[in-house]
């Protein structure tokens, strides 16, 4: 007998896959196939819980299903007792940039920090809040001695580039946790989500003589990690989604390589043992990583690191940085598109709104349509499915295969299109074109 689904996570699972998005929650409810591919971020899960760092690329063409594995991998994490800060990058968000493009990604990361205990973001708060409390219970409330074991407990963390003003922002919200002054503890909270703008504004506040700016959001990023591996968490894991949007949406070739620099620093501080207790997981398509012009394999300090066979002889290597995300089979196609049928049903067999010969049907139907290339592009599929069922959820009367053929299959195509902007570097190749 099919577990029972809550209606909160049904309808979660089912909007998000109606618009062509991951859902935050539920994701064990319709998971399948990935199953190499999960067993190696459980190993490097286990590497940065001992003290290591990780770098992943995944790796797929659109609606392959890489933002769904980003996901998976971050309910994985919550199970192993990791933090993890997950965003998208923008034009307006990224790992390198002047007026603010930075720590607004780093803002958006910290603001979708989330944990076990707090799945759906806003997390900071309580990883912090709980880091002062735990300490607080071990000297029994002696508020004299709370800064002095503070200190004592983030000492790892002072060999640290930026350590100092980071440990300063958790001594003043503990000593606002401590005097139930909120605006001490608010203070603090604002300057850990790089909130402020000024030096000037974050001294007056808080005593500290930086912020988090541009130009040292992956040196508190690595702080961050040695920090929540000191509150009672494995470590810290950072989910950065869309890499696309640096090949085709910055014309600027400055913009691209000062961010594929911040990579390639993450990745050499990764691999040669730089960093500890936290892992990257970038998730991009086939051009943005390989294309010479304008991806990561442009800058050739990132070929150098990245490229390479992933499979040999017909033999995958799970080790190797780049997780190319490989087609779902037609039974694992099928697979999931009964558990879709059955979060529909909310876990109730005698609900279900179709039986398995119409998914076969509906299957063919889209085999038709796009040829073997729907298997590659399960996100369409998946899309279409859940159409079909929400409006026969709604019609009882309405006929299957009537529905199968008047519901369209929309096509994931890869973003052929680069911003018009006019580059003042003269960077004006042509990227793609399609007609």
């Amino acid at each position: 007998m099919s577990p029972k689904i809550k209606p909160r996570e049904r309808d979660a699972i089912v909007q998000s896959l109606r618009s062509g998005v991951v859902p935050r929650i539920g994701l064990q409810h319709i998971q399948v196939g990935r199953a190499a591919e999960v067993k190696a971020m459980l190993a490097d899960l286990e590497r940065i819980k001992d003290g290591a760092a990780s770098v992943r690329f995944v790796v797929g063409r659109f609606g392959s299903g890489k933002s769904f594995f980003l996901n998976l991998v971050r309910a994985v994490a919550f199970e192993k007792r990791f933090v993890v800060v997950q965003a998208d990058i923008t034009t307006e968000r990224r790992l390198q940039g002047s007026s603010g493009h930075a720590r607004a990604l780093y803002n958006e990361l910290m603001r979708n920090m989330a944990t076990r205990a707090k799945p759906e973001g806003g997390a900071l708060e309580a990883v912090v809040a709980g880091f002062v409390a735990n300490i607080e219970h071990e000297l029994n409330k002696d508020e004299m001695d709370l800064q002095i074991a503070i200190s004592s407990r983030l000492e790892p963390l002072m060999e640290m580039v930026h350590c100092y003003d980071f440990i300063k922002a958790i001594q003043s919200y503990a000593d606002g946790y401590a005097t139930q002054n909120e605006d001490k503890k608010q203070a603090a909270l604002r300057w850990l989500r790089a909130e402020y703008s000024t030096k000037t504004d974050a001294k007056r506040d808080l005593g500290t003589s930086t912020i988090i700016d541009d130009d040292n959001i992956y040196d508190y990023l690595k702080v961050l990690a040695r920090f929540v591996s000191q509150a009672v968490y494995a470590g810290l894991v950072v989910n950065i989604d869309e890499l696309v949007v640096l090949s085709t949406r910055l014309n600027h070739v400055q913009a691209r390589t000062a961010n594929y620099e911040m990579i390639l620093r993450i990745v050499n501080d990764c691999l040669q043992g730089n960093a500890s207790n936290i892992g990257f997981l970038f998730a991009g398509t086939d051009s943005c990583l390989e294309d010479r012009r304008r991806g990561l394999f442009s800058y050739e300090a990132l070929q150098t690191r990245l490229g390479g066979p992933t499979q040999i002889a017909g033999y995958t290597d799970y080790s190797h940085p780049v997780l190319r995300l490989q087609s779902l089979t037609p039974e694992e196609l099928f697979v999931l598109l009964l558990n879709i049928r059955r979060v529909f049903a909310s876990g109730d067999d005698n609900k279900n709104l179709v039986d398995d010969d119409q998914i076969r049907a509906f299957m063919i139907d889209c085999a038709k349509r796009l040829g073997a290339e729907y298997f590659t592009t399960p996100r369409d599929v998946v899309k279409r499915f859940t159409s079909v069922l929400s409006i026969l959820e709604q019609n009882p009367g309405a006929k299957f295969a009537e529905l199968v053929e008047s519901v369209p299959l929309e096509h994931s195509e890869e973003a052929s299109l680069v911003s018009s902007e006019e580059s003042p570097d003269g960077d004006d190749d042509l990227a793609n074109f399609k007609l």
